[in-house]
């Protein structure tokens, strides 16, 4: 393949690879600050109107307007898009037929010979005429194209096709029409250059267009802000954002969701650009140069899409990044002039959430690393019984790790300090995978560590970066439906790694799609709606778990659990091997479950640099401290979880 030379120079130069996370990560910064400057500049260019209708209004009350109307944008998001969404259609409907018959009008009325601005040949003219100034100027002809660097970042709401067909149909010729209308209107009256739109709109239909304008800012201020929670709840699951509260709003539309941390940061962030500079004029400079900044870096990653996703040639790749690149470079060269005027914010902004993002990426790195290397052989796991007197309880054990191999140092930490484990153990691994989605029935992976007698699993559980981590409660049993399967299936086809003593049993995985419990052909279940707080204390082992059962019970009466029991079906043709497996598997989930987590310290040793120092014990600590915990964003039961403290030095 052509692009395998270039994929193992990457590969072979870890600079570059450094240097491309770093382009990534400046280009996704830069969406989150246009999710912070683009409700300040569409709500502020919208109430201005008000003041062309009352010249009594002061910057200073425009200006609190808006910032009362973005607090209730943003004091809305929570309700989630779906609540309000039966309104965005009719508003920008009637706002796109407005703007639309506003210049058809001013066409008409002012000078009808403007159509003619639609010839290339007036761009040479253009700049034959103004030289550099034309070039500078460019900086604010880009907010024309605003918006579009944004469009798809919001697919969960809607399809490509759509988005594509909305606007090459109906929001492209609109603003064609409209910027057209108000050319034509300023040929005749140029004095009115610094509020055109609404000078531009007759009189008697001012007060409804100046209400819908307001009323589009706020839709298209919505779907900005919905898009960087997307973009954010996308780069934390590719380990490039720190662990945040994602709620998803719809159960009917799949990419609705709202991230509390993000939204209140971004309220104060906007409400403190809207402040701060109080000047569209402004605003628009640093809204300019984060648009076109996300549209540059997206032409240079969409280069590298077509030669390593696509697998085009490197020529192909080139020629669009010369093409599409240079159209772009020329207006963003344009925009970093204004980097005095106001250009600086959205630098500003995306060099302090790039800064977290990488803290927090080299940070996770490190720590993965560090069990990577300190893992625990499957020989001294296999020795545990005889040199510690390991003692087997009842019940099964699920030890998280982002090790897909191997078992990790937490495992080994806990049981020589409690040298008592499971009867069943599996290591559970939850994998963000560089793909949208995962099907269900590619999400878990199960395998063997151990030997059968050990009666340890490892589960791999995948999902895409767009995937949404549902907490419905079912993950226990589809765990137990998986790898029941997972026994039949290795008796039938793998019979001699079952028993077998080698080391080789750790990597073999196997593909259970988690169909519904009742579906399952191992084992027969019965369900009950609800479990009553007599028979789960009746279930637990001891005095006090039955006393600390009883009280999450009473503190939690009003979320609907789902009962579901195990048993085997009367097969007299089953391997007694497999039946003896799975009755412990179904014993053990009787027993109960148990979530076993590290809980960890990360240092940077005494012999790492000043600046390793500074990003690992001071950056990523920080971070730590004050992000989500693992167990919460993995909706961990806190009554059935055990963490391990531990310190890693990287």
């Amino acid at each position: 393949m052509a692009s395998s030379p270039l994929k193992r120079f990457l590969e072979k130069h870890k600079r570059l690879r450094t240097a491309l996370l770093i382009v990534v990560l400046f280009g996704a910064s830069m969406v989150i600050g246009d999710g912070v400057l683009t409700p300040a500049i569409s709500v502020l260019s919208a109430v201005s109107g008000l003041q062309e209708a009352n010249n009594k209004l002061t910057n200073g009350e425009l200006v609190l307007l808006a910032c009362v109307i973005l607090v209730g944008l943003f004091a809305l998001q929570h309700c989630g898009t779906h609540k309000v969404a039966f309104m965005f259609a009719p508003i920008v409907i009637i706002w796109l037929v407005s703007i639309l018959s506003i210049g058809l009008y001013n066409i008409v009325h002012w000078n009808p010979k403007i159509v003619h601005a639609l010839s290339p040949h007036y761009i040479i003219k253009f700049f034959n005429h103004t030289g550099k100034e034309g070039w500078i100027s460019l900086g604010g002809v880009l907010l024309s194209i605003t918006g579009t660097e944004a469009m798809f970042a919001d697919l969960g709401h809607f399809t490509a096709l759509s988005i594509r067909l909305a606007f090459a149909l109906v929001i492209y010729p609109c603003l064609v029409v409209q910027y057209m209308g108000q050319a034509a209107f300023l040929s005749i009256n140029p004095k009115s250059i610094p509020n055109s739109f609404y000078d531009s709109i007759p009189d008697k239909l001012f007060w409804p267009l100046c209400i819908i304008a307001t009323l589009a800012a706020i839709v298209g201020s919505q779907a900005v802000i919905t898009a960087t929670f997307s973009i954010v709840k996308q780069c934390h699951a590719l380990g490039c954002f720190p662990r945040v509260k994602v709620v998803h709003t719809s159960k009917h539309i799949y990419g609705q969701i709202y991230i509390p941390e993000i939204n209140w940061i971004l309220m104060i962030l906007t409400l403190a650009v809207t402040v701060g500079f109080q000047d569209t004029t402004l605003i628009g400079n640093a809204y300019g140069l984060a648009c076109m900044t996300v549209m540059f870096v997206t032409t240079f990653l969409m280069a590298l899409v077509i030669i390593f996703v696509w697998q085009k040639s490197v020529i192909l790749a080139v020629l669009f990044l010369l093409f599409f690149g240079f159209i772009e470079g020329v207006y963003l060269s344009a925009a970093l002039m204004k980097v005095p005027l106001g250009g600086w914010a959205p630098l500003v902004l995306s060099a302090i959430f790039m800064f977290i993002m990488y803290i927090w990426h080299y940070g996770t790195r490190k720590k993965y690393n560090f069990d990577l290397h300190n893992k625990v052989s499957l020989k001294w796991l296999l020795g545990l019984g005889p040199s510690l007197g390991i003692v087997r309880v009842p019940g099964i054990g699920l030890i998280y790790s982002e090790l897909a191999t191997g078992v990790p140092a937490i495992f080994s930490h806990f049981v020589t300090n409690l040298p008592a484990f499971h009867k069943v153990l599996v290591f559970v691994c939850v994998k963000s995978v560089p793909v949208p989605y995962v099907s269900p029935e590619e999400r878990f992976l199960i395998g063997r560590v151990c030997p059968r007698p050990y009666r340890m699993y490892r589960c791999i559980v995948r999902y895409g970066y767009k995937d949404i981590q549902r907490d419905d409660g079912d993950f226990e049993n589809m765990l137990i439906q998986s790898i029941a399967e997972f026994i039949q299936m290795e008796a039938v086809e793998q019979p001699q790694f079952s028993s077998s003593e080698s080391s080789s049993l750790d990597g073999r995985m196997a593909v259970m799609s988690t169909r519904p419990v009742q579906s399952s052909l191992s084992l027969i279940v019965s369900e009950q709606d609800f479990l009553s707080i007599d028979d789960s204390i009746q279930n637990s082992r001891s005095l006090t778990l039955q006393s600390l059962q009883s009280a999450y019970d009473d503190d939690n009466l009003h979320i609907r659990r789902r009962h579901v029991r195990f048993q085997l079906p009367s097969n007299p043709g089953m391997d007694p091997a497999v039946r003896e497996e799975l009755m412990d598997l179904i014993q053990a989930k009787e027993a109960g479950a148990a979530y076993i987590m590290g809980h960890s310290y990360v240092k940077a040793r005494r012999t790492s640099s000043f600046l390793k120092k500074l990003a690992i014990d001071i950056g990523y600590s920080f971070l730590r401290k004050n992000c989500r915990g693992p167990a919460v964003a993995l909706n961990i039961p806190h009554i059935s979880l055990i963490e391990v403290g531990m310190i890693y030095y990287v």
